[in-house]
């Protein structure tokens, strides 16, 4: 079969199979590990993209289920997609039936279906860009903890809302939200904020501290500060990309 369209067979690219190159959840030559790495950073339960597999004939769907992505093969013959069982015309029918039925069965029980496309063109925060790389470089087996993008932690100095006294505390965010805890060590959190509902994050310098941030809800405000300008600046970072993008993999 003649070869084109980034190593894909010709049929893959043309014909009714048009619609899904012009998706814009469609991630092209991503790689399996780096597809893991978006929808863990910046997915929910049900997020998913499609990209290229590296078998003849075939894409790979990759869906967030629960703390986990799986990965499964849609078959494509020039005509028709083909997904277990199950043939479709296009992939707009294949999206539309697992938007309803159950796709994956966890562990748990818990069954999953397609709710959120990842879009290719979101604006990932440089730091991300990075991590990303890294990811293509390295096998997934060799990634440690520490270079994931599945979080962000470390220590803040945070303003106490009732006694207006600064204390340290380990800062951890994970996704849409952001909790802090007395020590690293600690396993619950004294506090869990959602993302979602946060007005905005900036510079703020009212409290007459260096490295100073300030995270503002419409019940609180949220002063903290880092023990370098580099380190606050990468939380404000991450902190504005959940911000600006709460609801990315619902577009």
């Amino acid at each position: 079969m003649e070869e084109a369209c980034s190593g894909q067979p010709s049929s893959l690219c043309s014909g009714s199979n048009k619609d899904i190159s012009t998706l814009g959840w469609f991630h092209g030559d991503v790689p399996r590990n780096v597809a893991e790495s978006l929808l863990l950073r910046n997915g929910v339960d049900g997020s998913y993209l499609i990209r290229n597999s590296s078998s003849p004939g075939e894409y790979a769907l990759s869906v967030r289920c629960k703390d986990a992505v799986k990965h499964f093969k849609i078959q494509w013959d020039g005509r028709e997609y083909r997904f277990g069982m199950g043939v479709f015309d296009n992939i707009q029918d294949f999206v539309q039936h697992f938007t309803s039925q159950p796709l994956i069965g966890g562990e748990s029980g818990v069954l999953t279906v397609l709710k959120f496309p990842y879009l290719k063109n979101a604006k990932e925060p440089a730091e991300v860009f990075e991590l990303i790389k890294m990811h293509r470089e390295l096998p997934i087996s060799e990634l440690k903890p520490s270079s994931s993008i599945d979080y962000k932690d470390g220590y803040l100095t945070k303003l106490g809302g009732s006694v207006k006294s600064w204390k340290t505390r380990w800062f951890v965010l994970t996704r849409n939200e952001l909790s802090y805890f007395k020590d690293k060590n600690d396993k619950e959190a004294i506090r869990t904020m959602l993302l979602e509902e946060a007005r905005g994050c900036e510079t703020d310098n009212t409290k007459d501290k260096e490295h100073c941030f300030k995270l503002v809800f419409p019940w609180r405000t949220f002063f903290m500060y880092a023990s370098t300008g580099a380190e606050a600046q990468g939380w404000i970072q991450a902190l504005r990309w959940q911000l600006r993008h709460p609801h990315v993999m619902t577009l």
